[in-house]
């Protein structure tokens, strides 16, 4: 097949120039990436070969390598896993678009410093393009282990590459750097000097199980430059969850962390555990210090690495943790499963089931760890995982209790500090019997609902929830050590205390003096709303509208019908504030008059603002712009 040349999209070749006038102050992380890639291809080609012995590859000594070529100023980093096909490595390498790139080039310009630019690296998986930094062009050549054919891919980062076959491509993958003229001013940029690969392998890669072997220059040997020099093993590969913690450094930990998850920046906490007994297994997990940019996606790679007796096995063990806890990355060692165990298998084992209890308690109980003990890192946490981790509140039963403890939520208490449902437990009024919340899309917009004005009034705290899963958990919890969970914006309001005859007294007044307005506005209003009722939640709004009690309310209805799920239209409630000059005013024209179209209008008025005012919208926006404007003109 003849070469053929390609062109990179706009936003590949932005990504590119990036690179190659790196705006990265640690060029080492190129290296870093490419034995990371390695190493994750020799993970596949061995779990392939695991699950089809018939594959026709050569297992026997995998292992990563690296060869430099000081007269040649190239650097090679070789493998001989899996490697890809010709439609892999167009669809793979030749697509830059594929990693996430306009994301990525968006959160690389946010980001503040020098250190956050970095952890984006690998994170938006364009590792293999950092080569760029270092390196005039780059050449890859690979074959797809099974496959008689090769591919060659080559390009100078600029606007295109190109893709030929390669018929004597081995089995794997080799990565080739035609690095960049030498620095004489910074020899600690030399990458052909066997020093700095070691320094950078050791630093980075030491824990990597496959060998990582650097071939030495001809003659560098013993002396004898007819006799070959053997290549020199640069990592221990000793597996770090299997050391004693006094053996192992903090900088050690966060190097496997920053391999498992590709992403450079430091964890937020490192958790060992260690099971003996009937069943034996190893655990480090990890709690990255900020959220990946697609933890909210479907196709977000959750799970962590399953070993078997230090065989890597699994890269995403989906069944060794709950999906609300998806962001932990790390690696779980068992002694007693099978080195072929299927993904199916893992879902109804009962070790495995098993190890995720106790793997879930373990996260949940550091998490409420760093609430009692280190308020700025739970503070970290909260703010990048708690609304993932309040999925669990729905899903998980058996640890609700848990999840709960270490969860906070802002609330009318304090602007800036989150409160736990125990301090607002403590804190309630004498005679509150139930905990208040209201959900919203934004603090500011919910903090001004009409919903909130008698509890503004009272000094009656209210939970603050702007999450989407907000709208769901309340309902899955319901109460909390006795203490109903309860909306401000559904169901009747009143705090008025029990007993207070002179407000019973005033209620039976309003109602009686009110009635028939409220009949003629049901009917004015049949099509939108259940019932019209007047309010003891208002103390400055003419109106609000709310949801009966155990309704869906308006966020959760469209909630599920963007997951496709087809849900009823609910029918709402139009309370009226009775000491409002307006609802006074509507009140003594419909006794006085009897046409009362214009009336008609003012009601179908009051009623759209109540929805605009907690951000609903106007079924009619054309017939509400013009009746505005109708009244207006009255005016002047």
């Amino acid at each position: 097949m003849p070469t053929e040349t390609f062109e990179f999209q706009v936003e590949a070749r932005q990504l590119l120039q990036l690179m190659i006038h790196s705006v990265y102050s640690n060029k080492d992380v190129f290296l870093r990436e490419l034995v990371s890639n390695a190493s994750d291809a020799l993970d596949k080609l061995r779990l392939e070969k695991l699950r089809d012995d018939s594959l026709d590859a050569d297992v026997s000594d995998l292992h990563i390598e690296i060869d430099v070529d000081k007269e040649a100023r190239t650097l090679t980093v070789r493998d001989n896993g899996i490697g890809m096909s010709y439609d892999e490595v167009g669809r793979l390498i030749g697509t830059i678009a594929n990693s996430g790139t306009a994301t990525f080039l968006k959160e690389l310009r946010e980001a503040k410093d020098a250190a956050g630019a970095e952890g984006l690296i690998g994170q938006f998986g364009v590792g293999f393009y950092s080569g760029f930094m270092v390196a005039d062009e780059v050449t890859l050549v690979t074959r797809r282990a099974g496959e008689s054919q090769g591919t060659r891919w080559t390009s100078r980062g600029e606007a295109t590459y190109t893709l030929q076959t390669a018929d004597d491509a081995p089995q794997g993958t080799s990565v080739t750097l035609h690095l960049k003229p030498a620095d004489p001013e910074n020899q600690l940029h030399d990458y052909t000097s066997p020093w700095q690969i070691r320094e950078i392998v050791k630093r980075y890669s030491d824990f990597i199980t496959w060998p990582i072997r650097m071939v030495p220059e001809t003659g560098d040997g013993d002396g004898d430059s007819d006799t070959p020099a053997e290549p020199e093993t640069l990592n221990s590969m000793k597996a770090l969850w299997a050391r004693s913690r006094d053996e192992v450094s903090d900088d050690e930990y966060h190097e496997l962390y920053k391999h498992i998850s590709h992403d450079w920046r430091e964890p937020l906490e490192t958790i060992r555990l260690q099971a003996e007994g009937t069943f034996e297994y190893q655990a480090l997990l990890f709690v990255p210090s900020h959220a990946p940019h697609d933890l909210f996606t479907r196709d977000f790679k959750r799970g962590v690495q399953l070993y078997v007796k230090r065989v890597f096995i699994m890269d995403d063990c989906e069944a060794l943790l709950p999906p609300y806890l998806r962001f932990v990355k790390g690696v779980v060692d068992a002694a007693d499963l099978s080195l072929n165990v299927s993904r199916e298998i893992l879902q109804q084992d009962r070790h495995i089931r098993m190890m995720q209890r106790r793997l879930t308690k373990k996260v949940l109980s550091t998490v409420k760890e760093f609430m009692t003990k280190d308020r700025d890192r739970y503070g970290t946490f909260w703010r990048e995982f708690g609304t993932v981790l309040k999925e669990g509140l729905v899903t998980d039963s058996e640890n609700r209790d848990a999840i709960l403890a270490a969860s906070s939520f802002a609330t009318t208490h304090s602007d800036d500090e989150p409160t736990t449902l125990a301090q607002y437990v403590e804190r309630m009024k004498d005679g509150q019997e139930d905990i208040y919340y209201i959900t919203g899309e934004s603090r500011q917009s919910i903090q001004n609902s009409p919903h909130m004005e008698a509890f503004r009034d009272k000094g009656i705290e209210v939970l603050l929830l702007t999450d989407a899963v907000d709208e769901v958990w309340v309902d899955a919890v319901g109460e909390y050590e006795g203490k109903r969970l309860r909306s401000v914006a559904k169901g009747e309001i009143d705090l008025d205390a029990k007993g207070d005859e002179d407000a019973d007294e005033e209620r039976e007044k309003q109602a009686e003096e009110y009635a028939g307005l409220l009949g003629w506005m049901g009917e004015q209003l049949d099509e939108d709303i259940k019932e019209v009722r007047l309010s003891t939640r208002l103390t400055v709004s003419a109106a609000c509208v709310v949801s009966d009690a155990h309704d869906l309310t308006p966020a959760l209805e469209n909630m599920y019908r963007a997951m496709g799920q087809e849900v009823p239209r609910t029918k709402r409630i139009l309370e009226l504030n009775p000491g409002h000059p307006l609802v006074k005013g509507l009140n003594q024209a419909y006794k006085e008059r009897e046409d009362r179209t214009e009336l008609a209008e003012s009601v179908e008025l009051l009623h759209t603002l109540a929805v605009l005012a907690e951000g609903g919208q106007s079924k009619d926006p054309a017939r509400f712009v013009k009746l505005v404007a109708d009244r207006l003109e009255r005016t002047l």
